[in-house]
């Protein structure tokens, strides 16, 4: 098939340009400069310029089809992002999921997005799956939006929406995964949870992205048509998932910071992103599609993070462990404050 990739070079992107290409379809992914561009035809692509924000220059890079992933985001991760910062995230999801659709709905016969399972938390922590009602933050409105604009917009134009909710995504080259391992070893990374004390644990659903980018290339493969969740097998903790980390680096477990103090120095959203419950399944993903995690649990897909680290040198052996060496990969984790710096702080 012929399939359109918008974030075609971010952590979701780029692998999902490689796995579509691996199955034999013919995959244009969208670029914004020439770096972009090389990146998409070195994972099997055909690059083609252009911005999810300016419909015309994707009316000249969408070539007629078949199917559509609109993978593109700009979700914020520095200090307490800014209300601009998450606005300028809001257009890229749901401004250009309608200039997608004006463009390629003539051709396309499914248009896919990832959305966020976090979008349906409960307010109780309870376990949910895709029939709960939603409780949208300002981090996942616009995701919420984008939902409901494909769904209706899939109905009244005749092509299938597919929306893959996904668990939080960790990966060698994601910039929160590469903060967490940074700042892991400098020994200023806590586990933000709920209660006074910060000793409260909430169940989160994880999801390596290589596994996000087959769920889609299943999905892809299946016309899967409707909404699904994207998680791996078992629900962890953010203080089970950096203590992994943590032992995995040879790093000291972190220490605990409670989520009422982490709001002042790392906002409301972070915070209640790491100490609000939200576990769910994929099993109905699964039985749609057949698509299995190659991670099954954080366990697993940490052990092939810190093994990437180390091919690619971005973490060093010396006699007292390992230390954090970075390098320019473009994931914007070393060399700026960043949130685990502030929560740090609020020890």
């Amino acid at each position: 098939m012929r399939v359109f990739v918008t974030g075609a070079t971010g952590v979701l992107g780029r692998r999902l340009v490689e796995r579509l290409a691996d199955r034999g379809h013919r995959v244009v992914g969208l670029a914004r400069d020439d770096a972009g561009a090389d990146l998409i035809e070195a994972r099997g692509g055909v690059p083609r310029r252009g911005d999810v924000l300016d419909r015309d220059s994707l009316e000249r890079a969408v070539d007629a089809p078949d199917a559509v992933v609109h993978a593109a985001t700009a979700i914020p991760t520095e200090l307490k992002p800014s209300e601009a910062a998450w606005e300028r995230n809001d257009r890229v999801r749901l401004e250009g999921a309608k200039n997608l659709v004006a463009v390629a709905d003539d051709d396309a016969d499914q248009i896919l997005f990832p959305s966020v399972v976090w979008v349906a938390r409960q307010p109780d922590g309870s376990a949910f799956d895709e029939t709960a009602t939603r409780h949208p933050t300002r981090a996942t409105r616009s995701a919420a939006e984008t939902e409901d604009y494909l769904r209706d917009a899939g109905a009244e134009r005749g092509f299938d929406a597919a929306i893959l909710r996904c668990g939080f995504f960790y990966a060698p080259d994601a910039a929160h995964t590469r903060q967490f391992g940074e700042q892991l070893l400098a020994g200023r990374l806590p586990v933000v949870g709920g209660g006074v004390l910060g000793r409260r644990d909430a169940e989160l659903s994880w999801l390596h992205a290589d596994d996000a980018a087959s769920a889609f290339a299943d999905a892809v493969d299946a016309g899967a048509s409707g909404l699904f969740h994207v998680v791996d097998d078992r629900p962890a903790t953010a203080a089970e998932f950096l203590g992994e980390l943590a032992d995995r680096l040879g790093a000291s477990a972190p220490r605990r910071v409670p989520a009422w103090l982490a709001r002042a120095f790392v906002g409301a959203e972070t915070a209640t992103l790491l100490s609000q419950p939200m576990p769910t399944t994929a099993e109905q993903f699964r039985s749609a599609t057949g698509w299995e995690p190659a991670h099954p649990t954080y366990r697993e897909g940490l052990r092939q993070v810190v093994e990437a680290w180390k091919r690619d040198g971005t973490i060093r052996e010396t006699t007292d462990g390992y230390e954090w060496v970075g390098r320019d990969d473009g994931s914007g984790a070393s060399g700026r404050r960043t949130t685990a710096d502030a929560a740090a702080d609020a020890r």
